[in-house]
């Protein structure tokens, strides 16, 4: 079962993936996330 994550841990993956220069699969990787995940997340902090 997937862990739900929080609204801060969201927000501050976003904010790597959009200012480190990292790929999104290294990002996704590191934090323990999909990288599917990560980019619906910053889909959603873009709209």
């Amino acid at each position: 079962m997937a862990l739900k994550q929080t609204e801060e841990f969201r927000r501050e993956a976003v904010r790597i993936a959009l200012s480190s220069g990292l790929s999104r699969t290294r990002i996704a990787a590191d934090l323990g996330i999909g990288k599917s995940t990560l980019s619906h997340w910053i889909s959603q902090y873009r709209s």
